[in-house]
């Protein structure tokens, strides 16, 4: 076995190759960019070498830095975990040309698969169906035009080195044909390097099921049974599980078979993953599966198959580049169970799921639980997100003996996700959890754009519980920045200044607290009443007061959780191999501690306030509300004028732009295309106009709120 392996990657999955290579008691070698230089997995490695600067291309897409790093570090083997260079075959050829184990399958077998076009001849020869489409070497417009012609609208345009959703379009008729195929093929160059496009019949209410495979250098390979992964925004995977709802014993044989037979068809070495789209009939039944393409390394949702089958397939990839046998035969690979996954994005779904990169300034994860696993990109800390990569934050996966039982444990758990300083999914994912239609397994790649509106319901106001919950909290933060002060002021013990509980010489003290709630103002009157306080809500008031326990302005105690690989249902006990933090960060003070409460109306509630600079979140119940603490001076301040220009809604680089001052544009006219986090964002014309200036060239990098694109009418 290895002694010393490179982990060409960031972020979780570096993590969770980390602490299987500890696990087994092989040192591990992180490599970082700038952005990254106190990234958790850093911090964690055993060695950690720079690479180069935050732009992926000039750091963990730049093998040669890699594999130099590799050298000089003296490792046996290098791991890609999933995206940059996982599936690049020169990279691979590059590290067994300078005497290092890439963990990962043979260079042939990544490029059969890697170009979508050879794979499916080849999937054709080894007898696996596969979707209809143009899959030719001829790559200029007029041919691709008219192949969607020829296959019929809607069409797929889809990346022949892509994957993860990046270069992929839907194009329903022939008018949209051009931008959508001029964009697909600007991301595809932008994520893999490579612009060429294959067309491909659009099937009707689909499902996204996939296979784990696993080969070793012996001639074996096995199949880990089918995953779901249907439930996706952009073709980005956002929900997954396994085994695949609705499916029959004879059905889920006959796909991984064809799964086996792709592999084979290869020669297949290591963890890799057969992708099928079959069209859903009633009640989301899967019908007729079709071969899309293979994914030649470990995947994000690989937990699941962990989660179902007892295996580690970390551990199994680091004994197969080894050259040891797979671990376990076909017959002894069973489901036990079933698993569902929850990727926790740093994005703001209602405003379009727009990246939101930024400081995670708090954050907490759900306590232990027997059956949940937490890998994260962050501990208690907290840190960066930065705007030049996946904007991932965590993945929760939750095992039940049944599927509601997964369901409702992975429920359960997002509901206690806490997060300050940037926006997350986190709400997003209960609300698709709790859909009927999932529920029900009865879902397809259109389940997110079929319910978009009860999934990202329009912003209600906070109810009168949070507001009493943000006042306690404020309150209770001034209690105990007062009283030391006050204390110390006077020599006199029984001094009435040095009392926190209101009392007035002449009645009854009060304050007004005024929050901010979606741009409307909240005045609150807080009146000392006891141990407690009458809060005057617009709806009423409400009696609170302190319970025992509840701490204010510090922050609470790390918990123990399980964040780690190997996790094992209870029907095959196992050691848990792997731990994580949740808690909090020092940029900013939690007022009401997590586990704790305070009683409103003789109701004891458990909440979580948290002060960020003039922002109170309120945690309770799964629901987030985040209220602005008035500020008379910041208020004067705001009424500025604003620019009035497109503005840049994330950090990015401006990827394409179509107008130039003096043009005429109609409302929704796309302007100006912004490259953030892999993906991108097209900036439209709110209302008719004339272009009077476009600030910035394709290339260029851009802030957050900078103005892109004036029009005239507009302040500039």
């Amino acid at each position: 076995m290895f002694r010393k392996i490179l982990i060409a990657n960031r972020g979780e999955i570096a993590r969770r190759i980390m602490r299987t290579a500890k696990w087994m008691g092989i040192r591990s070698v992180a490599v970082f960019s700038d952005a990254d230089r106190d990234a958790l997995h850093v911090r964690e490695a055993d060695e950690a070498y720079l690479i180069g600067p935050a732009a992926a291309a000039e750091s963990y897409l730049k093998f040669e830095a890699i594999v130099s790093a590799a050298k000089e570090s003296g490792v046996e083997a290098i791991h890609p975990g999933y995206g940059f260079l996982a599936e690049n075959a020169d990279f691979a050829e590059a590290c067994a040309a300078a005497g290092i184990v890439f963990i990962g399958p043979p260079p042939a077998a990544i490029r059969a698969m890697g170009d979508k076009a050879a794979a499916k001849a080849i999937m054709e020869q080894a007898g696996v169906p596969v979707v209809p489409g143009y899959h030719g070497k001829k790559q200029d417009s007029a041919t691709l035009l008219k192949a969607a012609e020829k296959i019929g609208w809607p069409v797929l345009l889809k990346a022949s080195a892509g994957g993860g959703g990046k270069g992929m379009r839907i194009v329903r008729d022939k008018a949209s044909f051009a931008d959508a195929l001029a964009s697909a093929k600007r991301e595809s160059r932008s994520a893999f390097g490579d612009d060429r496009m294959l067309v491909e019949k659009l099937i009707g209410h689909p499902r996204h099921i996939e296979v784990q495979v696993f080969g070793d250098t012996h001639g074996g390979v096995v199949h880990l049974f089918e995953r779901d992964c249907s439930v996706q925004r952009r073709h980005q995977k956002v929900i997954e599980e396994a085994p695949a709802p609705g499916v029959g014993e004879e059905w889920r044989a006959r796909i991984c078979e064809a799964a086996v037979a792709a592999a084979r068809a290869v020669d297949y070495v290591g963890a890799g993953t057969v992708e099928f789209i079959a069209g859903s009939g009633a009640g989301g039944a899967p019908g007729d599966f079709f071969f899309m393409e293979m994914n030649t390394r470990l995947q994000v949702e690989h937990p699941v198959t962990e989660m179902i089958t007892g295996t580690n397939l970390v551990e199994w990839q680091f004994r197969v580049a080894a050259g040891e046998a797979l671990p376990m035969e076909q017959h002894n690979i069973a489901i036990a169970g079933h698993a569902i996954e929850a990727r926790l994005y740093a994005e703001d779904p209602a405003s379009g799921f727009l990246p939101s990169p930024g400081r995670l300034r708090y954050l907490e994860m759900p306590s232990f639980a027997a059956n949940l696993r937490v890998d994260s990109a962050f501990d208690a800390g907290g840190g960066s997100v930065p705007p030049d990569y996946d904007p991932m934050v965590a993945k929760l996966i939750c095992w039940g003996e049944t599927r509601d039982e997964a369901a409702q444990g992975l429920h359960d758990a997002l509901a206690e996700v806490k997060a300050v300083g940037v926006a997350t999914n986190a709400g997003f994912l209960l609300g698709a959890l709790d859909h009927p239609e999932f529920r029900a397994g009865a879902v397809d790649t259109g389940f997110i754009e079929r319910n978009m509106d009860s999934l990202v319901p329009p912003r209600e106001p906070a109810p009168a519980r949070a507001l009493a919950l943000a006042c306690v909290g404020l309150l209770l933060s001034r209690r105990q920045q007062n009283t030391p002060f006050r204390a110390g002021a006077s020599n006199d013990r029984w001094s009435p200044w040095t009392r926190d509980d209101g009392w007035r010489l002449n009645g009854v003290g009060h304050t007004v607290l005024r929050f901010i709630d979606d741009g409307r103002e909240v005045d609150i009157s807080c009146s000392a009443d006891g141990d407690g306080w009458r809060l005057d809500l617009p709806g009423g008031p409400i009696m609170a007061r302190q319970s025992e326990g509840v701490v204010s302005d510090i922050l609470p105690p790390p918990r123990w959780g399980r964040d780690g690989e190997g996790v094992r249902p209870p029907t095959q006990p196992s050691p848990t191999r792997g731990e994580g933090w949740v808690g909090a960060t020092a940029r900013a003070h939690v007022l009401i501690a997590r586990d704790t409460g305070i009683e409103l109306d003789g109701a004891r509630l458990s909440a979580t306030v948290v002060h960020d600079g003039s922002t109170l979140h309120v945690f309770h119940e799964g629901g987030h509300w985040q209220l602005g603490i008035h500020d008379p001076l910041a208020a004067a301040e705001a009424h500025e004028g604003a620019s009035g220009g497109l503005t840049a809604p994330m950090p990015g680089k401006i990827a394409a732009v179509h107008v130039k001052a003096g043009d005429t544009v109609t409302a929704g006219q796309p302007l100006i295309v912004v490259e953030a986090m892999k993906m991108e964002h097209t900036i439209q014309a709110a209302t008719a106009g004339k272009v009077t200036e476009v600030r910035f060239r394709t290339g260029d990098q851009v802030s957050e709120g900078e103005v892109l694109v004036a029009l005239e009418g507009e302040t500039a």
